[in-house]
């Protein structure tokens, strides 16, 4: 059984986190960098997502702070979190692999 590919946004939400916890807003200007600027999550989609990845317990809250007198969350990656990146990143190398060589065969086909 293959398992379906992420949404982008989860995807790029978990790259963010791979290599550091980071409270919402760091996550967005996270993904921002990610993408070189093409993706710039809104405030409900980003949360929205937090939400269901903590849910589905590929992330989880590393703690809760209180900076200015604001709340902050400052979520982790999660074990099943970092198993789910890794298997989504060879599945889209696999895909990426499999674009090439479709393309080099194309290029070698006469019009």
């Amino acid at each position: 059984m293959s398992e379906r590919g992420m949404q982008e946004l989860a995807l790029l939400l978990l790259t963010a986190l791979a290599n550091a916890p980071r409270h919402g807003y760091a996550i967005a200007q996270e993904v921002k960098v990610i993408t070189d600027g093409r993706v710039t999550p809104r405030t409900g989609a980003l949360y929205g997502a937090l939400d269901r990845l903590l849910v589905e317990g590929l992330i989880q809250v590393e703690r809760d702070e209180v900076v200015g007198g604001r709340a902050r969350r400052i979520f982790a990656l999660a074990p099943a979190g970092r198993e789910r990146l890794e298997a989504e990143a060879k599945r889209l190398a696999a895909t990426a692999r499999e674009v090439r060589r479709r393309l080099a065969d194309g290029a070698a086909a006469p019009a």
